[in-house]
């Protein structure tokens, strides 16, 4: 007797196939023709041109103001590197244009550490920017040095959600050792220096200089960010938090109030105010 065969169902893939039917040969995909000089696609998407506005590189903070961060490369403050900004009166126009960013990291839990303010930190004025002074950790340190020493040994540990710091008299090799150092910060490095600074050279990525409106204004001039320097100037809707609930209609406008004969600088601007405005806090 022969043993029974076990058949298998036909398995279609190892079929017979005459030889007058070769198998169809595998396509592959036609590589894209390029005109005489032009980069591939995955080269030319990782290149920034310096005519663009720089992508976002790291982590950034919004600035709390729509028109500021449509001009800033990310969309907010950049993280990771230092941020110069130039004022005429250093320890004044700092807070208006951080308060809203502040305020962000305190509404994290984070610690914003202010080094060497000249003036010192006025907390009812702050409470009403939102800005909670369990999370404000001020260094007083009077001379340069200290102040800067303090500013590296916080960059290096990373101990704050945001560190501003008065440098008046930094000189360029020292900018640009904290903006080493600062590459390994998570948060943003603020370096306010007085508007004469503006003629030195820097190696901070973006810099810009603030100055008073009369409209209750913050007037910037980005003179130097990743990307072409911005041609026009911004003005940013800034009533101090103490000031909005008792302001008039007629003294919300001071510039309404001049004689029209009075000249005044026009400039193309763009007009914005803060994202969002919180409750006042009581004073305890």
């Amino acid at each position: 007797m022969h043993p029974a065969l076990d058949w298998q169902e036909d398995d279609l893939s190892s079929a017979f196939i005459p030889s007058s039917q070769p198998p169809a040969p595998k396509l592959r995909p036609a590589n894209p023709v390029r005109m005489p000089g032009e980069l591939p696609m995955a080269v030319a998407a990782a290149i920034w041109r310096g005519d663009q506005l720089g992508g976002p590189v790291s982590a950034v903070l919004s600035s709390g103001f729509e028109a500021l961060d449509a001009q800033l490369p990310g969309g907010g403050w950049p993280c990771h590197g230092v941020i110069e900004i130039l004022a005429t009166q250093s320890g004044l126009l700092e807070w208006r244009l951080l308060g809203p960013a502040l305020r962000q990291v305190c509404g994290a839990g984070r610690a914003v550490v202010v080094v060497g303010p000249p003036k010192a930190p006025h907390l009812p004025g702050l409470r009403f920017e939102g800005i909670d002074e369990r999370h404000l950790v001020w260094v007083r340190a009077d001379t340069a040095a200290e102040r800067l020493w303090s500013a590296e040994q916080l960059i290096k540990a990373n101990a704050c959600g945001a560190l501003v710091v008065w440098l008046p008299q930094a000189r360029s090799e020292q900018v640009r050792r904290l903006q080493v150092l600062a590459a390994s910060c998570e948060g943003p490095v603020f370096l306010c220096r007085p508007s004469a600074a503006v003629r030195e050279s820097s190696a901070a990525p973006l810099r810009l200089q603030a100055r008073v409106g009369l409209d209750w204004e913050l007037h910037l001039d980005i003179f130097k960010r990743k990307g072409p320097p911005l041609q026009n100037t911004l003005r940013l809707g800034s009533v101090p938090g103490g000031l909005r609930a008792i302001l008039t209609p007629r003294l919300r406008f001071p510039s309404r109030l001049l004689p029209s004969d009075v000249s005044r600088e026009v400039d193309h601007v763009v007009v914005s105010t803060p994202a969002s405005d919180h409750p006042h806090r009581a004073v305890h």
